[in-house]
């Protein structure tokens, strides 16, 4: 099935089908957001992560795999690579966002340079690539990313990343509220289960986005 006509919520089962999209590599980035070497780790049960197996398994096999090549095709397309991960600026986290202090998942407490909160080694930023620190789930909420893209010519966002329901879809809605095009590349993406995935990539997809596979996106660079 065609990204054309893929993921239809009830809003949009009829709709036509969306116009084909050119990306031109000048004025797109692509924004790689939280995948981090916190939620790669155990929980703090044996059960606990025998529960999270099918989401490490995700990133394992699909996730990190299917990201590293889409960052690489990016860079020989001289698409800007700009990495998004949750770390927060003072060492007892009173600069979070309330999202991230309350008990429970989402409950973050991750100084800026502790190993956990950096990037995969796997997805390594380069030296020259931007990283965003962020201690809200919108990568442009809380960050100066909004100025960035705007300042370097940007006009169209690849998005992927975790979690797609949660950080994902925050910035992709912000991304669209503030006139961007953007995509979201389905495998390269993981919510906790793949039915929190499926369904989240149905309530964005045709308003806040397209979403699209990661074959799909390297066909649309002009």
């Amino acid at each position: 099935m065609s990204w054309k006509t893929a993921y239809r919520s009830f809003y949009y089962a009829n709709a036509e089908a969306p116009d084909d999209i050119v990306l031109d590599p000048e004025t797109t980035a692509l924004l790689v957001i939280d995948i981090q070497n916190t939620y790669l780790e155990p929980k703090d049960t044996p059960e606990e992560t025998a529960r999270w197996q099918p989401f490490y398994e995700r990133m394992r096999r699909t996730v990190i795999p299917n990201t590293a090549r889409l960052i690489d095709e990016c860079r020989k397309r001289k698409v800007e690579v700009i990495f998004a991960r949750i770390a927060c600026l003072k060492p007892d986290g009173r600069d979070r966002s309330l999202s991230q202090k309350k008990p429970g998942f989402n409950y973050l407490l991750l100084p800026k340079d502790l190993p956990e909160g950096q990037v995969v080694p796997e997805l390594a930023p380069r030296p020259d690539e931007i990283v965003i620190t962020k201690t809200t789930d919108s990568a442009l909420t809380g960050t100066n990313l909004r100025l960035v893209l705007h300042n370097m010519g940007i006009k169209n966002v690849i998005c992927c990343g975790i979690f797609t329901d949660q950080c994902v879809s925050s910035t992709v809605r912000s991304l669209a509220d503030e006139s961007f095009g953007v995509v979201v590349v389905d495998d390269c993406g993981a919510a906790a289960t793949d039915e929190l995935h499926r369904r989240e990539l149905e309530i964005i997809n045709m308003i806040y986005c397209h979403v699209i596979s990661l074959d799909e996106v390297l066909t649309f660079f002009k």
